[in-house]
């Protein structure tokens, strides 16, 4: 079988653009994946790889090899997990990136169900919000929101999130209720991450409805969830984040919801990842959870 020696190494090097950081991801040194990939070229009688002091990348042949070879370590990987994974019984560990208060109190207690169901799995949850290289970083899946960047990746709806405006009840006794969005100009806001603020209707009732755009400033700001709605708690002002933040203060009273005409559609939140071809059952089967789980927030 000596045609297949070198292949692995071929496609971690094409897909993390070097020998180092293959070598990393497989656990080899890079003396070892630039023998093993020296040795496939030279089996090839061509070169797979454009090598300068800066950079590897794949030549015109090297291209359509890794095409063939992805396909082929595809096939071999699902018929592995097939055998293996007859009965579901997931193993090794789930790797999924997350950020912010809605993966913290939504995103993570059904994982952690879904790894009740699974004995034998390991979910890793790392909650940071930076960009991660899914191959590098040995990412399965992230969950993200708002628009995406990278047309590369697979993003598949998870939830939207409609935004909802509120304030304390002893706020609005002391400054009044604001009726139209540009009235939140008199007012002290609760800043998260923007001061500008995007809610939908008419500046009247003979306009047609739009994108209205709010300037808003205030005496609290903090990119940390809990800590605005604290703030709007302690009655520092009137906040503007996604309803699924206010359940809780809702439900003590701590805060009502003002300007609900204007609300917008808010945010969706998305799970990503890099191929779906390439994705391990445990992954799949996570994110089948999850959608299951979300279903009625996908509308």
């Amino acid at each position: 079988m000596d045609s297949f020696e070198g292949i692995v190494e071929f496609i971690a090097v094409a897909e993390t653009h070097g020998f180092s950081a293959a070598a990393r991801q497989l656990g080899h040194s890079t003396s070892h994946v630039s023998r093993q990939i020296a040795r496939l070229e030279t089996r090839l009688g061509c070169a797979l790889f454009a090598r300068t002091t800066r950079s590897v990348s794949l030549t015109q042949a090297g291209q359509r090899y890794y095409q063939q070879c992805k396909n082929l370590l595809v096939g071999l990987q699902q018929a592995n997990e097939q055998v293996i994974n007859q009965q579901l019984e997931l193993s090794g560990t789930l790797r999924v990136s997350a950020a912010g208060a809605f993966a913290e109190q939504y995103i993570a207690p059904v994982l952690i169900e879904f790894a009740s169901q699974h004995p034998e799995l390991t979910i890793d949850m790392d909650f940071n919000s930076r960009m991660v290289n899914f191959v590098e970083d040995g990412i399965d899946f992230a969950i993200r929101f708002g628009a995406l960047q990278d047309s590369g990746l697979v993003a598949r709806k998870l939830a939207n999130r409609n935004m909802m405006a509120v304030a304390s009840p002893d706020y609005l006794k002391q400054y009044g209720q604001p009726n139209h969005p540009r009235d939140l100009k008199h007012h002290s806001c609760i800043i998260s991450n923007k001061d500008h603020w995007l809610f939908h209707g008419a500046d009247s009732a003979s306009e047609p409805e739009r994108e209205i755009n709010v300037k808003v400033q205030g005496r609290w700001r903090s990119n940390n969830v809990p800590a605005v709605i604290a703030a709007c708690e302690q009655h520092l002002g009137i906040g503007y984040l996604p309803k699924s933040s206010f359940i809780n203060a809702l439900a003590k009273g701590s805060v009502v919801p003002i300007l609900q005409p204007y609300w917008s559609s808010g945010l969706t939140s998305w799970i990503v990842y890099q191929n779906r071809r390439f994705l391990p059952m445990r992954a799949r089967l996570a994110i089948d959870h999850l959608l299951a789980h979300f279903a009625d927030w996908q509308e």
